[in-house]
């Protein structure tokens, strides 16, 4: 981490909210449905799949739960009536998973019922390792009682993500494969940066060889050039297998990847709570803050200069 990047993690709560904005703009799809059912138009017709995310995390009321639960089905009816290619992706703590497991529960039931009737699918986030169990508790209660409908979310930087593998494997679960962005203990994620891309590699390879559908979710080329050398040595189809990358980040390998006839799939979030989920992700992760500032002042720059 440089001393910029942990200089701009301590401003952060001085910053006023347009700085914010600007420096999150690229990355957010916007505050309404309407900017991200665009913005999964404009990655549809460039050949990219979208997942949407309605923003709000660690939801401390029971009416804020349910109404995001409420929101995804405007998200569904939206994806439909513009014949969007694109799936969902939910956060439990956004449908209260740190009130209670029932009331959690009970919400993710309605969006995956709500995401059946519309022929769609949704992809259950994983946060930080406190979350883990109940995850992935919650995954295989909903898989076993018929939900096909549903993926989960497994993060090379925990120690136990192959063990999770191995005991997911009965299900074939569809699973995004990512390295994580919470910072955890040593004794229960890597630390360090080969490490865990040592153990996305072992991750990868365990869920191929179950005969899991994955989502390869990375931005780092190494990464991307390892698990399509190990996606080509299995003969996978393109329809066995897909990419995932952030919205914002290298567009340009994004639209190589999908020329060379990869699916492609970018997370899209967008909400009112856009400020808070700018500034806690840059907090967790003060690196991306300096490389956010770093192409918002690029691209300051290069419109300036037109």
């Amino acid at each position: 981490m440089s001393l910029l990047d942990s200089a701009l993690v301590r401003l952060l709560p001085a910053v006023p909210k347009p700085v914010v904005q600007l420096f999150s703009s690229r990355y957010i799809a916007g505050a309404t449905l309407s900017d991200a059912v665009w913005c999964v138009r404009d990655l549809n017709t460039a050949g990219a799949m979208g997942t949407i995310d309605v923003l709000g995390e660690e939801i401390t009321r029971e009416e804020e739960a349910r109404a995001i639960a409420q929101a995804y089905r405007d998200v569904f009816a939206s994806i439909d009536e513009a014949a969007l290619d694109s799936n969902v992706s939910v956060k439990l703590t956004g449908l209260g998973l740190g009130l209670s497991y029932d009331l959690c529960r009970e919400n993710l039931l309605y969006v995956v019922g709500v995401a059946a009737g519309y022929g769609n699918f949704v992809r259950i986030d994983m946060e930080d390792a406190s979350t883990t169990d109940d995850t992935l508790r919650l995954y295989r209660e909903l898989r076993e009682e018929g939900h096909d409908n549903l993926g989960v979310v497994l993060q090379s930087r925990l120690r136990r993500t192959v063990d999770d593998v191995e005991a997911l494997a009965d299900l074939r679960p569809s699973v995004r494969l990512c390295k994580g962005i919470y910072l955890e203990p040593g004794t229960i994620a890597f630390t360090d940066y080969e490490a865990i891309r040592a153990n996305f590699v072992r991750c990868l390879d365990a869920l191929l060889d179950a005969g899991c559908y994955v989502g390869v979710a990375t931005h780092d080329e190494w990464l991307i050039g390892e698990s399509l050398a190990r996606i080509s040595q299995r003969g996978l189809a393109p329809l066995e297998y897909e990419l995932q990358m952030l919205l914002g980040v290298r567009e340009e390998r994004r639209d190589e990847l999908v020329a060379e006839g990869h699916r492609l799939r970018v997370y899209v979030p967008f909400g009112e709570h856009w400020y808070s989920y700018s500034v806690r992700r840059l907090q967790e992760n003060p690196a991306m803050a300096g490389t956010i500032a770093r192409a918002t002042a690029g691209r300051v720059l290069h419109l300036g200069s037109r």
